[in-house]
């Protein structure tokens, strides 16, 4: 296990009627001119939007609208965000809705306090050190970007698609969950949102580090929750219990925990990226055919930790064959599970017939370097042979 520092000041509020708490908590905690950043068009016919504007208003918060976010955002409205808000002299930003929604705030949050360009941060010329307080009321529980220092924005000239993590400058001061707000979700936005905070926490899980006992087992334990859970949201949408199991392991997938004591890889969030940078695919969709493409490649050369998934979380029989042989029947339990949420599993299934590989492998080393990845170096033969497999 090794050293490692852990700092989540996100304050949660979890439950029924939980974003009633937006009016008090922005001016607290985000001033009194507030940046309102939402999507395209749920917050709006739920209701949602005209709710927290009010309770805005009652407590004496100026807020400017700035809706249209769309999934896989990209850089042009976070250009916008950040001119707004320097001009508007706004002091906090409050995001409804889920990842895009906060990567995007995230990201104008960082590009107000900096006097060059955002990009900076994500093509690594300059890391951030200060931004705007942002708050978040939550509504897609799936990237988990409500407790983390994360945000993931594409540039669309490039189509270059990158994530930038902070310890604690882009964590959100507050998060208001309440699981009623995702009853309405389509089930294929929720099933992408389910197999997205499953790669968070295996993307931690995939880790060269041995000895790291505590957060395996939170990791495993999560995962059997989400696998417990999942059918349920799938069949009962309303079900309470199971929205808030599901809205919750979101949060943990990725606010740290799971990491405590490792090195994490980020080989598979890297290799889809170029995937949905390219071709538009929810992000979600896009992980769960390199999830499996991955699981694929390590079976035949390091199929430890996959055969360790196999017995922790699938209750395979540790006898029951050689750790290849439950690395195996792992990989197919996840396939199964991605399938029943009705998740691709193939380029094809995806709806792209003809991947261009060639150029998601020259794209992916531009971005993450000759090498990246920690559980198995990832080099540009072994992107390819991921990809391969997702045909």
């Amino acid at each position: 296990m090794n050293d490692f520092r852990f700092f989540t000041p996100t304050r949660y509020i979890f439950g029924r009627e939980a974003q009633k708490n937006a009016g008090s908590l922005s001016k607290e905690l985000l001033g009194e001119r507030i940046l309102l950043i939402f999507g395209q068009a749920s917050a709006k016919k739920s209701g949602l939007l005209d709710e927290i504007e009010n309770l805005l208003k009652e407590n004496e918060i100026k807020f400017y609208e700035f809706g249209g976010i769309q999934p896989n955002p990209t850089d042009g409205p976070v250009r916008e965000g950040i001119k707004l808000c320097r001009e508007e002299g706004l002091t906090g930003i409050l995001a409804i809705g889920g990842g895009s929604v906060i990567d995007t705030a995230k990201a104008i949050a960082a590009g107000v306090e900096y006097n060059g360009d955002f990009w900076d941060f994500f093509s690594g010329k300059a890391v951030p050190q200060k931004a705007l307080p942002i708050g978040v009321v939550l509504t897609i529980p799936a990237a988990g970007s409500e407790g983390s220092g994360n945000s993931v924005i594409t540039k669309e000239d490039s189509l270059t698609k990158i994530s930038i993590r902070t310890d604690y400058v882009l964590r959100p001061k507050f998060a208001l969950m309440n699981p009623e707000l995702t009853y309405g979700l389509p089930p294929y936005q929720t099933a992408c949102g389910i197999v997205d905070m499953m790669a968070h926490i295996l993307e931690r899980y995939f880790t060269p580090t041995d000895g790291a006992d505590v957060s395996d087992r939170v990791s495993e334990g999560i995962l059997k929750a989400i696998i417990k859970n999942a059918p349920i949201v799938m069949n009962s949408p309303r079900d309470y219990n199971a929205r808030a199991n599901i809205m919750w392991a979101g949060t943990l997938a990725h606010n740290g925990i799971c990491g405590c004591g490792k090195v994490e890889d980020w080989g598979c969030h890297g290799l889809e990226h170029e995937i949905s940078a390219l071709y538009g695919v929810a992000h979600g969709a896009g992980l769960s055919v390199i999830l499996l493409a991955y699981m694929k490649y390590i079976i035949e050369h390091k199929p430890e930790r996959l055969a360790s998934l196999g017995t922790n979380v699938f209750d395979i029989e540790a006898n029951s064959g050689s750790i290849k042989d439950i690395a195996q029947k792992a990989r197919t339990k996840f396939e199964t599970f991605f399938k029943s949420l009705g998740m691709p599993v193939t380029f094809s299934q995806l709806g792209i017939e003809n991947p261009d590989i060639d150029r998601m492998v020259c794209k992916v080393h531009q971005n993450k370097g000759a090498t990246f990845g920690a559980y198995i170096p990832i080099t540009p033969e072994v992107s390819r042979a991921v990809y391969i497999n997702a045909l």
